[in-house]
């Protein structure tokens, strides 16, 4: 598998089947859960990412997928801001194990004094997750955001940036990237040696323009 690392997230590639993909760093940004807490879950088993590396202590070895991302938006409403336990929350997940990986986002969840509370498909009715119990009222709903509209504000470039080549440090390892974003030119390079037109590049970058890839196969240093 060869990664390619950019500002919307990592272009993960195999074979011909290519999925987008978030670092832990637009994780933050996209729900508000810190990476220290990203990588507890991780290294608890409570929530890792969906195309993680087994070993986690190479850089990028945390890549998480869209639908991690809707996920833990979620359990950050839960965790962070409704503030239930994370034993709680680790007893509803084993709970409704049966619904599979993505629990956290195709399950309507509810909180109600701190515990978690979902609509029981037999009986349709709301209630507490482990007890069954069923409860009349309920304060607080979890709704997904609309995370699409939250990932393109992630994605959106500052105009003057667009064809333009910026080294800085810390930023993708200090390799040189389109400016406004992290997709290295090396990157870009290793699609064209592949036989990638720019148009076809660009399919692959979707915010990225004709100018930046010509830009990154005119660059004459290094990447």
């Amino acid at each position: 598998m060869v990664a390619y690392y950019a500002l919307e997230g990592l272009m993960v590639t195999s074979d011909d089947n290519v999925v987008r993909a978030f670092s832990e760093e637009h994780v933050e940004r996209l729900t508000g859960i810190t990476r220290s807490q990203l990588r507890y879950w991780d290294r608890t088993g409570f929530f890792s990412p969906s195309l993680a590396d087994e070993e986690r202590r190479q850089a990028y070895s945390r890549v998480y997928s869209f639908r991690d991302v809707v996920c833990l938006q979620v359990l950050n409403t839960l965790r962070n801001e409704s503030r239930v336990t994370l034993p709680h929350l680790r007893e509803v997940k084993e709970k409704l194990a049966h619904l599979g990986e993505n629990v956290w986002a195709k399950t309507t969840l509810y909180v109600l004094n701190r515990k978690v509370h979902f609509v029981n498909p037999e009986t349709d009715e709301v209630e507490e997750v482990l007890t069954g119990q069923g409860v009349l009222q309920i304060p607080l709903k979890v709704v997904q955001g609309d995370m699409e509209k939250a990932v393109r504000a992630l994605w959106k470039r500052n105009g003057a940036s667009v064809g333009r080549i910026r080294r800085r440090r810390g930023v993708a390892s200090s390799q040189p990237v389109i400016a406004g974003t992290r997709i290295p030119v090396r990157a870009i390079k290793a699609f064209h040696a592949a036989g990638y037109t720019v148009r076809q590049i660009c399919e692959q970058y979707p915010d990225l323009t004709e100018a930046d890839v010509k830009a990154a196969l005119g660059y004459d240093k290094a990447a």
